[in-house]
């Protein structure tokens, strides 16, 4: 009875590390900023950025699910700061889509796209990994789920990143020539949402340390 007891709740576990990191990491959006970047490859070069994605966001999820609460303790880093910093890239990628007027990448840029934005802030975000590192937190068996759930959310990218440029192709030529702009104020709109949010998580810590001057009308 223990035993499928354990394996329920075994179960359990894995269910909701798949559902929670697959919802936080969002395939769509980086399946949707994919097609949009990558406009004017060939599937070779698609296919490149597509595993190299896949590749650096399975190594950064690994490495915080194995060392995420040590590292965050030694240096000192907040959730927070994890959030700013990614909109602030973000911010700068989706100003880059605005103003790109579809020119081609050199193989250099194949690997940059792949970094920024696709693996960091999208795949493996501030989000997915203070997930992953959250999930971890219930000992060994939860390691497991978590690398199960890290495993499905990237294999769910990885399919929607091979076809999405299929599906977008039924826009047609005008389409395409929209959709580069429109996933570019999307992309911005994530960003700015992740500022806001490190901004209001935050907020506490940093009116904890101000001092409005309490003190001044004591004598």
């Amino acid at each position: 009875m223990d035993l499928i007891t354990e394996i329920a709740g075994f179960v359990g576990l894995t269910l909701v590390a798949v559902a929670s990191i697959t919802a936080v990491m969002n395939p769509a959006s980086t399946t949707a900023v994919f097609t949009a970047l990558t406009e004017g490859m060939t599937p070779d070069e698609r296919r490149q950025v597509i595993l190299t994605t896949v590749r650096i966001s399975f190594i950064v999820l690994a490495f915080f699910a194995l060392t995420g609460q040590l590292v965050f303790s030694i240096f000192n880093i907040t959730v927070p700061a994890f959030q700013i910093a990614g909109g602030i890239l973000l911010v700068t990628v989706a100003t880059g889509m605005l103003g790109s007027r579809g020119e081609s990448y050199q193989a250099g840029d194949l690997e940059n796209i792949a970094i920024v934005p696709l693996a960091f802030p999208l795949s493996c975000g501030p989000g997915t990994i203070t997930a992953v590192i959250l999930l971890t937190s219930a000992g060994a068996s939860s390691l497991i789920a978590v690398f199960l759930g890290i495993a499905v959310a990237l294999v769910i990218s990885y399919v929607g990143m091979l076809y999405g440029p299929r599906i977008f192709a039924f826009i047609g030529e005008g389409g395409l020539r929209v959709v580069p702009k429109l996933m570019a104020v999307i992309v911005l709109a994530i960003a700015i949402q992740f500022i806001i949010s490190g901004i209001a998580e935050a907020m506490p810590q940093l009116l904890s340390n101000v001092d409005f001057g309490g003190d001044a009308g004591t004598e």
